[in-house]
């Protein structure tokens, strides 16, 4: 066993309780997970400041003067001691809201200390609340006047003492035990070239960095080495799976494709629509299995282009599904390719939850047969029971919304695998898909359909409601449709409830029946009320549709021309932008109205600033990342993936894109990664997978 795989209790300093601890709050197990929990905060504490040279706005810094003056302001819950500081430039007060007895007990008055704080400004004067103070006679200036690394640690783990000035010391002791070793995992003509700091090295100056410089050069190597081997991964993922299987080859364009394309399509394809076609049909003929993803904003035509391949199946004598993540998309998703199709001779069947015992053995009968060509459903198509007689080509759509397990079930239905269409409305950051889908093929339409006008979006306050009652009716008046969408962010939540139904309340006072009829549609609804009510927007039977976010996917009604959004300040970008895609569908302008309230912070203005700005879904994405991380983004948490110990996918593309880059160029040049410069490499990625198993789309 090596030094690093040593169980954490066996660290000088830490034992059983605190190993407990460690292991149930951080996962730390062995010396190594020690290693790589790395600071989140580095303070530069190598300076010492004047009072009046600092201001409300500086971050963390260190202060050498007396402490006097205790006095205690407030009463019970509110109570806080202060105490004044003064060095020769000046006076600032020092705050602290608990352990009121210890500090009393701990400082004296008229004594000179070392304060270490973070400055605020509070009625035009500076003070320093919680600071760490030290009493220079016992300061190690060596120890203490340098760059500090701040650790997490949380409120648990600080009954046992364990907080991040313990951590230090913990992880200090293990950077200088005299077994303490680590092997570098790069190639050494890799480190030459990216100019990168050994591993040892950086994980020294990570922890205890000697300058600024210095803990440059660590972060650059540790982020690359965590994207390379994530790149490295999916790169050799990808190439190990295009040796391992055939795909079957889909070489005619015959008459169900030609019929639908000369005698059938609604509107002419766009140049990103004939594109992507022309992509996936170079898969489809390749003789290997495609696994593509396939990008395209709200309306850009996605679901032509995959009915438009999985004719070229069909026509090829294979048979092609769709799986969609939920029942309303599935409908939605068979009503368009049943319209489409019209009275072409193709079969086309949907099965869900809800398909009556009868129909389903029908169904199950017809699949198995041949009969049918194109079945669409949900989560009931990966069941046992449901078996192909030649699956060819599988669609996934909103494929975030589906665990990867559940992909995989769908294309093991073969002995041999199908082409797998990946779709989604969503639209992913370039750095955000080279991580989470960099072992499959990208695709993107990046170009809306002919005649589609932008959506015009605009932010109002709630004090407009007025003007915009009459905008609504103005609209009414046209013939179109509208949709009013609150906030119920989880549905069993009473407030947002009551939200809903006072709204739905406000909405059919200002709008009587029998001139308006308005709809309701909810999470907590009975599912075939909820169909019901959908029905009827989309029929044209009611003027207004009152709803959560379960309409965000799946509900097409190119009639509606108004979203309007309630409380959006409590919604995310993507959110914001998948809602507004339920509305431009037809020819007429169509407009999308943000209602919030005055209180908004400055993340919540850029929001909503930039729905304002642009219909560019790609843009919203990027700037999604940038506010919220690739963490909070929707389906990134399933994968894995993201799970980075110190690199950000929004804020470090440069060394990403490098490190992807650096990775394509060795798996193109060796494999199998057996040459005798890439066998470190080889043994630390054996080791690696391990430890990272990344479920993948196939």
């Amino acid at each position: 066993m090596s030094f690093l795989s040593t169980q954490i209790e066996f660290l000088k300093g830490v034992g059983t309780a605190r190993a407990d601890m460690l292991k149930k709050e951080l996962g730390i197990f062995v010396f190594s997970d020690l290693l790589f929990h790395f600071p989140y905060r580095h303070v530069d504490r190598s300076n010492i400041y004047k009072i009046s040279d600092i201001h409300g706005d500086m971050p963390y810094l260190q202060l050498r003067g007396k402490i006097s003056h205790f006095r205690t302001i407030g009463k019970s819950k509110s109570e806080r001691l202060v105490a004044d500081f003064n060095d020769e430039s000046g006076k600032l007060e020092l705050v602290w809201f608990q352990g009121a007895k210890w500090i009393r007990d701990a400082i004296k008055e008229n004594k000179e200390y070392m304060v270490f704080g973070k400055p605020t400004e509070y009625n035009g004067s500076i003070n320093m609340a919680h600071p760490t103070v030290d009493d220079p006679e016992n300061f190690d200036q060596k120890k203490y006047l340098r760059i500090m690394p701040f650790y997490t640690a949380t409120e648990r783990m600080k009954t046992k003492g364990l907080d991040t000035k313990a951590l230090m010391k913990l992880t200090n002791s293990l950077l200088n035990d005299p077994k303490f070793t680590i092997e570098e995992n790069l190639p050494e003509e890799l480190i030459r070239s990216q100019k990168l700091m050994s591993r040892k090295e950086s994980l020294i100056q990570i922890h205890f960095p000697e300058s600024p410089e210095k803990l440059a050069h660590a972060e650059k190597r540790l982020k690359f080495e965590e994207l390379f081997f994530i790149q490295l991964r999916l790169l050799r993922y990808k190439l190990k799976r295009t040796q391992l299987f055939n795909g079957i080859k889909l070489e005619t364009i015959g008459e169900h494709f030609n019929n639908f394309y000369h005698n059938k399509l609604p509107f002419e394809l766009t140049n990103a629509q004939k594109r992507v076609i022309k992509e996936i049909r170079a898969d489809m003929k390749s003789g290997k299995q495609m696994n593509r993803l396939l990008q395209g904003d709200v309306g850009s035509g996605k679901t032509v282009v995959a009915l438009m391949c999985m004719l070229i199946a069909i026509d090829n004598g294979y048979q092609s599904c769709i799986m969609a993540p939920t029942e309303i998309l599935a409908q939605q998703h068979f009503q368009t390719i049943s319209t489409l199709l019209d009275d072409m001779k193709v079969n086309v069947k949907i099965l869900t939850g809800s398909t009556p015992a009868k129909e389903r053995r029908l169904i199950h009968e017809g699949i198995i047969n041949g009969e049918i060509d194109i079945l669409i459903g949900t989560h009931a198509l990966i069941e046992q029971v449901v078996q192909f007689k030649n699956l060819g080509f599988a669609v996934i759509d909103e494929q975030h919304r589906f665990g990867v397990e559940q992909r995989a079930k769908l294309w093991k239905k073969n002995d041999y695998p199908p082409h797998v269409l990946v779709m989604t409305a969503t639209p992913i950051p370039r750095t955000l898909a080279m991580t989470l889908y960099g072992d499959l093929d990208t695709s993107v339409i990046n170009e809306l359909p002919a005649g589609r006008k932008p959506i015009n979006t605009q932010h109002r306050f709630d004090n407009n409601r007025l003007r915009l009652l009459g905008f609504m009716k103005t609209e009414i008046a046209k013939g179109r449709q509208i949709y009013i969408v609150y906030p119920l962010i989880k549905e069993s939540e009473k407030l947002d409830y009551m939200n809903l139904m006072s709204g739905y309340e406000n909405v059919c006072r200002d709008f009587p029946e029998p001139q308006y009829h308005i709809c309701m549609v909810h999470g907590q609804m009975k599912p075939a009320d909820k169909e019901r009510e959908m029905q009827r927007f989309v029929k044209g039977q009611a003027h207004i549709m009152v709803a959560t976010t379960v309409i965000e996917v799946g509900v097409n009604v190119p009639n509606a021309s108004v979203m309007i959004i309630e409380s959006a300040e409590r919604f995310g970008l993507s959110q914001l932008h998948q809602l507004r895609g339920r509305v431009g569908r037809g020819a007429e302008q169509s407009h999308c109205i943000l209602l919030t309230s005055y209180k908004l912070n400055a993340d919540t203005k850029l929001r909503l600033n930039t729905m304002c700005r642009t219909n560019d879904g790609f843009e919203i994405a990027e700037v999604d990342l940038q506010l919220r991380g690739p963490g909070e983004l929707e389906g990134t948490q399933q994968s894995g993936v993201l799970d980075l110990r110190i690199a950000n996918i929004a804020k470090d593309q440069v060394i990403l894109q490098t490190a992807r880059n650096c990775a394509q160029q060795i798996i193109d040049n060796d494999p199998s990664l057996s040459k005798p410069e890439n066998l470190k490499l080889l043994n630390y990625f054996t080791e690696y997978s391990k430890h990272n198993r990344w479920g993948r789309i196939s």
